[in-house]
């Protein structure tokens, strides 16, 4: 079985893990890839950018599974372009995937499907959202940008005067170009964060272990947004009477409203949500599975991963009964200096042997046979124990040995 895997990151090197482990899969061709799915067992990058040469690639060498990894190819289009082709894929459709692709679009869809979240209104002209933030919020106040923004496109905004900085900054400047010429501006909720991501066929609908993101890029939650400095798994504010409310008011009214819509959802469902002193509320939609979560949830998960995949493609996934290790795990992400604004790129990393992590590439590349920093988020490395203080000292000690130029990390992922 040859399989074909959309894109570069930490995210898809863990899922080329996972999938090499089916004793089937005889090739993971990767596009385009970075220096861990190089050398990653059963695996071969492939320079490959857009959804034209994905679909030629996969006829050309009778690809039997394509799965994507990033949300940009999917709100493209490559689902779509590939069922035209008869090409087997796993991930939503285009249509499916407006619920990451706009802001506007998911948050309209939860509010006519009663799906708990925060109170919001959506603009397209900055004189209005500031006319809108004068005038009917408290603060602090939660600013979007419509569409997609690597992860950077949310600002928790504490006063009127960063509220104005941060329209003017979305929809003036276009610091996003497209994606902030509309915004989302919503209440903001207080609690710990959860991220939950599921698997649907279109019918059925199952949650993976629940995972702990941590955005901001200094310890203790401080500094600006960014892709993800790490996650733990499970997350430890997920409790059995957190989980039920969530599948009741959130992951199942979310199925049961893409059925009346009539959209057509088979792949990933990430609910990104925060747990209010009045239950769990949804903070937004993606629509494949998160980075830095993936990384932690796939050393847990004892279910063959493209069996799993197979399942929904032929909508028998009531047919799998996922299955985790009675483990916890983390992934703490090593990220280049000047990350999340302009990292610093081209520097040697050296890695000494490492006892108890496995290490997943990100922002990487050979170059002249030494591995080359090429992106903000360079590393994460993972382990797991019988409990995550356990998983949490293997990870820290493997850390020192792995050193680049401007290295940095945050020391409190276990928290």
């Amino acid at each position: 079985m040859k399989i074909l895997l959309i894109g570069s990151g930490g995210r898809e090197h863990a899922l080329a893990w996972k999938m090499a482990q089916n004793k089937k899969v005889t090739k993971i061709y990767v596009a385009p890839g970075n220096a861990g799915t190089a050398i990653e067992h059963k695996c071969e990058n492939v320079a490959l950018h857009s959804n034209n040469e994905y679909v030629k690639f996969a006829k050309a060498n009778k690809i039997d599974l394509t799965v994507v990894g990033p949300e940009i190819p999917l709100v493209d289009g490559v689902v779509d372009l590939f069922k035209k082709n008869k090409l087997k894929i796993f991930g939503p459709n285009k249509k499916a995937a407006q619920l990451e692709g706009s802001k506007v679009f998911a948050k309209k869809f939860m509010q006519k499907h009663n799906i708990p979240t925060a109170k919001f209104g959506s603009f397209t002209n900055p004189k209005s959202a500031i006319k809108y933030l004068k005038e009917k919020c408290d603060f602090p106040i939660v600013i979007k940008a419509d569409g997609l923004a690597a992860g950077k496109g949310v600002e928790i905004c504490p006063d009127l005067k960063s509220a104005i900085n941060c329209i003017n900054e979305f929809m003036v400047k276009n610091i996003f170009k497209t994606a902030g010429s509309k915004v989302v501006i919503e209440e903001f909720l207080e609690g710990p964060e959860a991220s939950i991501i599921c698997i649907t066929d279109g019918n059925t609908i199952y949650p993976f272990i629940s995972s702990k993101d941590h955005k901001q890029v200094f310890d203790n939650d401080k500094g600006p947004n960014t892709g993800g400095m790490g996650a733990i798994c499970p997350n430890p504010y997920v409790t059995k009477s957190v989980l039920n409310d969530f599948v009741k008011q959130i992951m199942l009214p979310t199925l049961n409203g893409l059925k009346k819509d009539k959209i057509d959802f088979m792949g990933f469902i990430f609910f990104g949500i925060m747990i209010t002193k009045k239950g769990p509320k949804l903070l937004e939609y993606n629509v494949r599975m998160g980075d830095p979560e993936t990384e932690s949830i796939l050393p847990l998960l004892k279910n063959d991963l493209v069996d799993v995949f197979n399942k929904a493609l032929s909508k028998k996934l009531k047919d799998v009964k996922l299955s985790w290790e009675k483990k916890a795990s983390i992934n703490v992400v090593l990220c280049s200096k000047g990350y999340p604004k302009k990292a610093e790129t081209g520097k040697e990393i050296k890695i000494k042997k490492l006892k108890n992590s496995k290490i997943f590439f990100a922002g990487t590349k050979l170059e002249n046979k030494k591995l080359i920093t090429s992106g903000g988020r360079v590393l994460s490395v993972v382990s797991t124990g019988k409990t995550l203080s356990e998983a949490t000292k293997k990870v820290y000690t493997d850390i020192k040995n792995i050193n680049f130029f401007g290295m940095h990390y945050r020391k409190d992922i276990d928290k």
